[in-house]
C-alpha cells in the first residue's frame, strides 16, 4: 500500500529525535511537510535541509509541521540536527517503513554503481490528514520556496 494524492495517509508511528515519537495523528489541525533524503550529513541533504531551517518560520507561520526522514538511526539523526541546528525532529525510518508507504526507495547510479536508496522527495500533507502535494525526484534549489508556497495556499 502506497499513499495517494487526494487520500488520507494511514495511521503510523516511528521514532523521531528528542525522545519522540511521531504520529501523523497528533499533528491533526496543522498542515506537514514530510521530506525524504537520502542520508545525514551529505552535502545535498545538508544543504535541503539547512533551507527548510532557514524558513521554519514562514513554516510555522503556515500552520505547517516540518520533519525530515531518511533511514539513519537516531542517534545519526541527534548528531545531524545538532550539527546544523534543526528546529524540527528528523524521523529514523530504520526499517523503510515510511519509504515503502511514501514510495521513494529507488535503484541509483552512485560511482557507476546501482544502488538502491531514497529518492529526494517532499510531501504536503492538509490538517485532516490528506496528502495534497508531492514532489518526487527532486532538485534542492527553489524547492523548499515551492513547498513553502503550497502549504501557505493550502
Amino acid at each position: 500500500m502506497t499513499v495517494a494524492l487526494g487520500k488520507p495517509i494511514p495511521y503510523f508511528e516511528i521514532p523521531a529525535t528528542s525522545g519522540l515519537v511521531f504520529t501523523p495523528t497528533a499533528c491533526q489541525g496543522r498542515k506537514i511537510v514530510m521530506y525524504f533524503y537520502p542520508k545525514d550529513s551529505t552535502p545535498g541533504c545538508t544543504v535541503e535541509s539547512m533551507e527548510f531551517r532557514d524558513t521554519i518560520d514562514e513554516f510555522t507561520k503556515a500552520n505547517t509541521l516540518v520533519v525530515g526522514i531518511s533511514r539513519d538511526n537516531l542517534k545519526s539523526h541527534e548528531n545531524f540536527k545538532r550539527k546544523i541546528e534543526l528546529p524540527f525532529e528528523l524521523l529514523a525510518d530504520t526499517e523503510e517503513t515510511l519509504c515503502q508507504l511514501f514510495g521513494v526507495m529507488k535503484m541509483k547510479n552512485m560511482y557507476g554503481k546501482q544502488v538502491r536508496g531514497i529518492e529526494r522527495s517532499t510531501f504536503l500533507i492538509d490538517e485532516q490528514g490528506i496528502l495534497r502535494h508531492e514532489w518526487r525526484g527532486l532538485k534542492i534549489p527553489g524547492h523548499v520556496q515551492d513547498v513553502l508556497k503550497a502549504a501557505i495556499a493550502l
